[in-house]
């Protein structure tokens, strides 16, 4: 899963989101990690400081964890957090998100977009306009596409299978929507479902 280019709608400063904490592993405090990063190295250094998106109601809400030692087992990676010593404060971050701040001189990577670089944009299906992104919402699985058809807002899951095209110089975006989405089904039968694409996160 690639980096997440977009920052925090709620951030003074440009954030990246660069992973989620899945579930507390061991009895020490140790984290499992969804990764949307291609650079972990780069990103999860010892003393990395994550801002948390967690729940109003969380007790971490407002609060940056610090990454200790990140480790891998049988491939999948593992954080250890300073001030995270126990399971059960392990278990209290679990669908947390994480977010860094962005370093100003760092260069920008292909297939990479900010929110105010998405609003705006022309969502086109078939070479047919359908509406205009409004905003984006993070949520832990994926990130949505608010798409404004001018009858209703349509969220648009931002993954490749649906999303395949971003040009931001053209101000459009090509989504490949399943049927349904756009529009209300046909009350028709159909005598056989069409398979589910297979949806990979989106590049962003």
């Amino acid at each position: 899963m690639a980096e997440v280019k977009i920052p925090r709608p709620d951030a003074s400063t440009q954030q990246l989101r660069v992973g989620r904490l899945v579930k507390a592993h061991g009895l020490k405090g140790a984290l499992k990690l969804e990764l949307y990063t291609d650079d972990p190295d780069r990103r999860f250094t010892p003393g990395a400081v994550f801002t948390l998106q967690v729940p109003t109601s969380s007790p971490w809400h407002g609060a940056t964890l610090t990454l200790a030692e990140l480790r891998w087992y049988n491939g999948q990676p593992v954080g250890f957090f300073e001030g995270v010593a126990d399971r059960t404060a392990a278990e209290s971050l679990v669908k947390a998100i994480l977010w860094i701040d962005q370093d100003a001189e760092e260069e920008p990577e292909e297939d990479a977009w900010y929110d105010f670089q998405l609003v705006g944009l022309r969502a086109q299906r078939d070479g047919e306009e359908v509406g205009r992104i409004v905003r984006v919402e993070h949520f832990p699985a994926q990130d949505l596409l608010v798409i404004d058809t001018g009858e209703r807002e349509v969220l648009v899951p931002f993954v490749s299978a649906i999303v395949p095209a971003v040009d931001i110089a053209a101000g459009v975006v090509t989504i490949t929507p399943p049927p349904g989405l756009l529009e209300e089904l046909s009350e028709e039968p159909t005598t056989e479902a069409e398979p589910a694409p297979d949806i990979e996160e989106r590049e962003l």
